[in-house]
């Protein structure tokens, strides 16, 4: 590639990462012990030893072996993740939507911090920080040599107190200083508005504990507001993903009982699973059926989802499913392709492994994994095309994503060069006698201005949509897990 990625994973300051889990967090790892390599633990223990009576000064033996299984388990893909009592905590915090911080998704890139995305309505996001702003210093600290887990908790800290994060932003070739107040932050992972009279828009940010007891109460606000609503708008735009139960809640809320909402398959037994549109199936979390409240409308109103290179994993479920079952026309742009599930399971009390156990698959047996699902109907970001859209990371930019699992994947030549062609556009109009003014920001979902969203509406009204003319379907790039 030409333009590399290096990505140590998903991280939100304090809320959740990007990513399908299932929370298994009162069951411990498993007993069974797989026969272990003699030779190779023989060479693990003499490094261990060497390090011990030989290094400049003396280490710290349980930070040895947190270290030796971390580093274990990032070399498996970009989505296992081992985490010590300090990142286990957050992790917690983050399925809650509740946390500390500046509010962040992140990941890494050339040593630097990456913004991946801004927590709408977080510190961060009214500081005005954008995806793809680079953190180069944490306060006095430079940020290149620190690990992800040490740049966290330089950011992480009281509420009230103050960081300041070093920015490079890239589209304006210059650095800048933001201060920025920690503050605990309750996400709203779901919002709700007319668009205009008889058509409503639904938000999803993000699918964590609450999102589907709000989704129900927001959702019947707009009832109760237009009890004969003549179109819906789902929109899951950047949205990175979350909890599997809300994803197949979701998506039951406007498909048939019992049909397949997604399926699963990895090398463990109960990772080979299906699961449909019934309440046996999203309601463990909820004790009772959160759906049951909805107006029965919903099942059949007209739906527009709304998706771009941002909707992530729960997203993808959610939005490949209504596509299958013809519930829903998609649109937007190429979604991310995380077609992968993570399972969290304790270790000890304060410790926990997150890993990789199965891949996804939407109901007609489509592996979005590297992928992603592809709209109906392409639609441009903003009214200008897009600007940013092929900017974006995707899971095939990660180091070490794993394959589809359905046949050769080859790697996207048109990707890169629509990448090139992006970054050529945005210097030119940095490059018009406004040196270091950045182009037009994209409109805020849900404004007056959102194309997308105008267009999702028209596709609503049987108007003409504008439908991109230069969008086409991208190809699976290769297998690049070794």
């Amino acid at each position: 590639m030409t333009s590399k990625f290096k990505i140590a994973g998903w991280v939100a300051l304090g809320a959740l990462a990007g990513g399908l889990t299932t929370l298994q967090l009162g069951a411990t790892a498993r007993n069974t012990v797989a026969p272990l390599p003699l030779e190779e633990m023989q060479q693990l223990a003499a490094v261990f030893g060497m390090i011990k009576t030989d290094y400049v000064e003396p280490v710290d033996e349980k930070k040895l072996i947190s270290d030796a299984i971390g580093g274990m388990v990032s070399g498996l893909d970009p989505h296992s993740v081992y985490f010590d009592k300090t990142s286990f905590k957050e992790f917690r915090e983050g399925t809650t939507g509740r946390f500390v911080g500046v509010g962040i998704e992140i990941g890494m890139e050339d040593g630097l911090v990456k913004v991946v995305s801004p927590i709408e309505g977080s510190p961060a996001f009214r500081a005005g920080m954008k995806s793809g702003d680079l953190i180069t210093k944490i306060d006095d600290t430079f940020v290149k040599g620190l690990t992800m887990d040490q740049a966290v908790k330089r950011m992480r800290g009281e509420p009230n107190t103050k960081v300041v994060l070093t920015i490079f932003r890239k589209t304006e070739n210059r650095s800048f200083p933001v201060t920025i107040v920690r503050e605990e932050i309750r996400v709203q992972s779901v919002r709700t508005k007319m668009i205009e009279p008889g058509y409503g828009w639904v938000r999803i940010s993000q699918f964590q504990d609450r999102t589907v007891d709000d989704f129900v109460t927001k959702v019947n606000a707009l009832y109760k507001e237009d009890p004969k609503l003549k179109g819906l708008v789902l929109d899951l735009r950047n949205d990175p993903g979350g909890l599997l139960e809300g994803a197949i809640a979701i998506s039951a809320a406007f498909l048939p009982k019992d049909v397949v909402v997604v399926s699963t398959n990895g090398q463990l037994p109960e990772s080979k699973a299906t699961f449909k549109a019934r309440a046996e199936d999203y309601s463990r979390r909820f004790g009772t059926d959160p759906l049951a409240k909805l107006p029965a409308a919903l099942k059949t109103v007209p739906l527009v989802v709304l998706v771009n290179e941002g909707s992530a994993s729960a997203s993808e479920i959610v939005s490949g499913a209504l596509q299958d079952h013809k519930r829903a026309t998609v649109m937007g742009g190429q979604t991310f392709g995380k077609g992968s599930v993570q399972t969290v399971r304790q270790l000890t009390a304060d410790t926990a492994l997150k890993i990789t156990t199965a891949r996804y698959y939407t109901p007609s047996g489509r592996s979005i994994q590297a992928r992603g699902i592809v709209p109906d109907v392409m639609v441009d970001e903003s009214v200008e095309g897009n600007l940013y859209s092929a900017l974006r990371m995707r899971e095939a930019d990660l180091e070490k994503h794993i394959g589809s699992g359905q046949g050769k994947e080859e790697k996207d030549a048109a990707r890169e060069k629509a990448r090139e062609e992006a970054m050529k556009k945005l210097e030119e109009l940095n490059g018009n006698g406004k040196k270091n003014e950045p182009p037009k920001p994209l409109p805020e979902f849900g404004s007056a201005e959102d194309f997308p969203l105008l267009q999702a509406l028209n596709q609503l009204k049987g108007k003409p949509v504008a439908v991109s003319k230069t969008m086409t379907e991208r190809k699976p790039e290769e297998n690049q897990a070794q």
